[in-house]
């Protein structure tokens, strides 16, 4: 018998590095991150981050909060 090896399943693998981008996606932005809110089109801050991977501009939270 033969010595099996482990492979991840690749949604997983893709899941993982989604949850990585969103997470420096937030830090990037200022956006409140939380894992619950990826693929969440309910959350302004997955919006945001969709509009980001597409190429369009995102609105900074930094710039905005900064005034205040």
């Amino acid at each position: 018998m033969g010595k099996s090896t482990y492979q991840p399943n690749p949604k997983v693998r893709e899941i993982q590095e989604d949850l990585s981008k969103f997470l420096d996606f937030c830090r990037e932005y200022g956006y409140r991150y939380n894992e619950a809110d990826l693929y969440n089109w309910k959350s302004y801050a997955f919006q945001q981050f969709n509009k980001f991977q597409n190429g369009k501009s995102a609105k900074n939270m930094w710039d905005q909060d900064m005034p205040r």
